[in-house]
């Protein structure tokens, strides 16, 4: 009956079975375990009427053309150039920390000079990790990168993550630097900004297709087996392809052990006042058990609403009964999932995508690029 099954109705699955099933004419089953569609990027409204991201926020942002062009076919946008601040004792600053921050933090004098420094040693509109600037020999430059590390870094890396910045993988740390420029964007990429009708109706879009067939509510395992590198589907030899985009461990039966990962826990609470914090996201760097606290309205623009909905972040260990969000990569983790990829390649026709199958962090626009490529490597070999 179909010609790919893929295993996950979030960013990679969606858009991978939206491109079978468009440009190839593939049949394409999408079996996804929760009961709707879009991942982590699922919205809806609460019952105030406001629209919320029950897993947490997600902005979309890119410089990735063919990615922006891509989603633009399913949907309209509402510009928005996320800014975030950080509550530091009680002190409201700019994050990531950058020439406007300085200003705020040291007198007009003391900022001036530093500005020039930084700016000198490492051009303006650079982003540098602040494990970089901490070994900088100027030592006022030192005394800015303990200043963030401190206040803004430590604390916030050791809740999110459960370990010192060090024992942290590079690519995680480097997430997090100090901008060079007065732009208090979060992010530095072309395009920014939010689905307007939300992420969940541009998935919808997506999936909406007469060649795609999508189950919700269905665990993979309950009609796919993998045994003796064969596939098979309620049964019967599947000699189609399978894009997996879950969790490739659980796949395997845990053969070789669990991978490790950080999971969240969300707090929601509806406020019967116009604005709660003025804003779209407030790091808690330094205290509080929480990590952030989101406003909604300011994310989707729907800044006139009487009330407001925000949610309070908790990182914690994944149990296995939460969700898993980010892998924890080091060199002891990378080694099990190297097992997990090197069976899974003796797999005929299996294909592992996305953040939880890969083992490796993405952003939207980054998966969505690679399922765009991936796409472009099945069918090439089709066509062949």
């Amino acid at each position: 009956m179909y010609d790919t099954i893929v295993v996950g109705a979030g960013v990679a699955g969606a858009v991978i079975a939206g491109e079978l099933a468009r440009r190839g004419g593939e049949k394409v089953l999408v079996i996804e375990r929760r009961k709707h569609i879009a991942g982590n990027c699922y919205d809806e409204y609460d019952e105030y009427g406001i629209m919320v991201h029950v897993y947490g926020p997600h902005i979309f942002h890119t410089s990735i053309e063919r990615v922006r062009e891509y989603f633009s076919e399913y949907t309209d946008w509402y510009d928005f150039g996320h800014e975030v601040h950080a509550n530091v004792y009680g002190k409201i600053i700019n994050v990531p920390f950058n020439l406007n921050t300085l200003h705020a933090v040291y007198d007009e004098e003391k900022a001036a000079r530093l500005e020039d420094k930084l700016v000198k040693e490492y051009g303006f509109d650079s982003r540098i990790p602040i494990l970089t600037m901490k070994e900088n020999p100027d030592e006022e430059i030192r005394e800015v990168a303990e200043y963030v590390y401190e206040n803004i870094f430590l604390k916030y890396t050791m809740k999110q993550w459960g370990k010192k910045p060090e024992e942290i993988d590079s690519s995680v740390t480097a997430r997090v630097p100090v901008v060079i420029s007065r732009d208090n964007r979060y992010f530095g990429d072309k395009y920014q900004g939010m689905p307007l009708a939300g992420f969940t109706a541009m998935f919808e879009k997506i999936l909406d297709h007469e060649n795609i067939h999508v189950q919700t509510g269905i665990d993979a395992k309950e009609v796919l087996e993998f045994k003796d590198d064969k596939i098979y589907y309620e049964g019967e030899l599947f000699e189609g392809k399978v894009i997996y985009t879950g969790l490739t461990d659980e796949l395997f039966d845990y053969e070789y052990g669990h991978l490790p990962y950080r999971s969240l826990r969300f707090k929601f609470e509806h406020h019967k006042k116009e604005s709660y914090q003025g804003c779209s996201v407030v790091n808690y760097t330094v205290d509080e058990d929480y990590t952030r606290i989101t406003e909604f309205k300011y994310l989707t623009g729907q800044v006139n609403t009487p009330e407001t909905t925000i949610v309070k972040e908790y990182p914690e260990s994944y149990t296995g009964s939460n969700t898993p969000y980010y892998s924890i990569n080091n060199e002891e983790n990378d080694g099990m999932f190297a097992k997990y990829k090197a069976k899974a390649d003796r797999y005929k026709g299996l294909y592992l995508l996305g953040r939880l199958a890969e083992y490796k962090y993405y952003n939207i626009d980054a998966i969505a690029d690679r399922s765009l490529k991936l796409a472009d490597e099945l069918l090439k070999e089709e066509v062949h």
